[in-house]
């Protein structure tokens, strides 16, 4: 079976025997991986036309190359702009019509090994730092304005949807945050009235336009986890250890139901030794050797994170697959 196709299974919650898939939310590392630059963000939207289409060549190339060495199952495009503070935006992003360019680009060069994966939101996110306390006053005293908040956003997550499906995307995701380290950031009235109403309606939509619906959020989920599980999307991304969500305990919850994507922790990535990255990815795939999910860190990969412990964790993957005998078809 190809990488393709242990996707698809994966996302299908059936176990078809074999290797689990490997896929990141992100991965920022491509200039480490590649010895090549890749071409994002400001950097990107300073160039010529004739400059950008040479980029975006080239940026397909390279995301294409290192995808194949680390043994992705699918490929995540560069997405939108978004503020990792006031006025500062994320690197990962492409003007929206280079981003439609670099996707047909991708699934060029992905070909029928890969699937391609469009960040198209849908579902409200908890605030960020600047907003919070705007917002948590107008949770209690102003709900109408958050609900057509949570409404708005669903309307530009779907509308995006129905663009990449077009282009040949495969699988869209809402990175949507609705929790930290201590639990759910809104109460279950507010989950019931803004998050999971939202979150049922997108699955709807992206199953209708074809594609496999994922779920992006960090924190404890476990107090909601049986919303996110009847929701109908096909996964849900992250299964974050810092906020101590065990891929294990989580898969038992949710078997086949949705697919979990996860959880090697992004600060042993970032921190620790090839030697440690390997001892922590082969325990995780011992551990949930009987059931399917897929193989991916508990976040997006820093581009500070060392390429050598990247590659200790696809290692530990290759090893337990050759370990693993195929069960089936």
């Amino acid at each position: 079976m190809n990488r393709r196709a242990q996707m698809r299974a994966a996302l299908e919650c059936r176990l078809e025997g074999g290797p689990v898939p490997i896929w990141e939310i992100e991965f920022h590392s491509w200039d480490q991986a590649s010895g090549r630059h890749v071409v994002l963000g400001e950097e990107f939207a300073a160039l010529s036309p004739g400059e950008q289409d040479r980029a975006l060549n080239v940026n397909a190339e390279i995301l294409a190359s290192v995808a194949e060495e680390m043994q992705f199952a699918a490929l995540t495009v560069p997405g939108h702009r978004w503020e990792i503070a006031p006025g500062k935006a994320a690197y990962y992003w492409l003007p929206p019509e280079a981003r439609i360019k670099q996707i047909r680009l991708l699934r060029k060069a992905a070909g029928s090994r890969l699937m391609i994966v469009a960040v198209t939101g849908g579902v409200m996110a908890m605030p960020s730092a600047a907003r919070y306390v705007d917002f948590c006053y107008k949770l209690f005293d102003a709900p109408e304005e958050i609900e057509a908040r949570a409404r708005s956003v669903l309307d530009d997550g779907l509308a995006d949807a129905a663009i990449v499906c077009d282009l040949g995307v495969d699988v869209a995701v809402t990175a949507s945050d609705i929790a930290d380290n201590r639990g759910p950031f809104f109460n279950p009235e507010q989950l019931d009235r803004l998050i999971f109403p939202c979150l049922r309606e997108w699955a709807e939509g992206i199953r209708r336009f074809g594609m496999f619906a994922v779920l992006h959020t960090d924190g404890n989920v476990q107090p909601c986890l049986e919303g996110i599980a009847t929701s109908g999307i096909h996964a849900m991304q992250a299964v974050d250890p810092t906020a101590g969500m065990s891929m294990r305990r989580t898969l038992d919850q949710v078997r086949g139901r949705i697919c979990l994507c996860g959880n090697v922790d992004c600060a042993l990535l970032l921190t620790g030794t090839p030697e440690t990255v390997y001892r922590g990815t082969a325990d995780l795939l011992a551990e949930c050797a009987d059931t399917g999910f897929v193989l991916g860190t508990s976040n997006a990969v820093a581009a500070e994170t060392p390429v050598e412990n990247y590659r200790a964790m696809v290692r530990a993957w290759r090893d337990a697959a050759g370990r693993k005998r195929p069960t089936g078809r």
